[in-house]
């Protein structure tokens, strides 16, 4: 039985959530192709928003994110999950906290993932980075 592009791309894209939510970084790591196009608005406030380039750059960041948040205060829903050829589209709302300043944030995000024999090429996540650099600033 032969599997479609786009069910290879939402196994890909569901497993990159269940790892995410898991904090995997492993996992994440392997499942991130050796070159990425991952792209996060720059933050000079946010240490973990910025763009990257390779798996492993993908890997620390959320190796970041962990360190510079309370993980269980961390809150995300999805509201669509859209998947069309290599393309898959995931929207919702998350919510945080950061652990320096106790401060929360929320809003909603996008994130885009392209795929590629099952490996993830393209990162770009759409989300309210006023809202978290607010949270980081004491």
């Amino acid at each position: 039985m032969t599997i479609s592009t786009e069910d290879a791309t939402r196994a890909t894209a569901q497993r990159f959530l269940e790892l995410r939510l898991a904090g995997d970084i492993e996992g994440l790591v392997a499942l991130f192709a050796d070159d990425v196009d991952w792209m996060l608005a720059e933050n000079p406030a946010v240490p973990w928003i910025r763009p990257c380039s390779t798996g492993a750059e993908c890997a620390a960041l959320f190796t970041e994110l962990a360190a510079h948040t309370v993980p269980e205060d961390a809150r995300a829903s999805i509201d669509a999950f859209l998947v069309d050829g290599t393309e898959a589209v995931v929207t919702g709302h998350l919510s945080g906290r950061v652990r320096a300043t106790g401060k929360s944030f929320a809003g909603p995000f996008a994130l885009r993932l392209t795929v590629a024999n099952g490996r993830i090429t393209r990162h770009h996540l759409y989300e309210n980075s006023l809202s978290i650099a607010e949270a980081c600033t004491p």
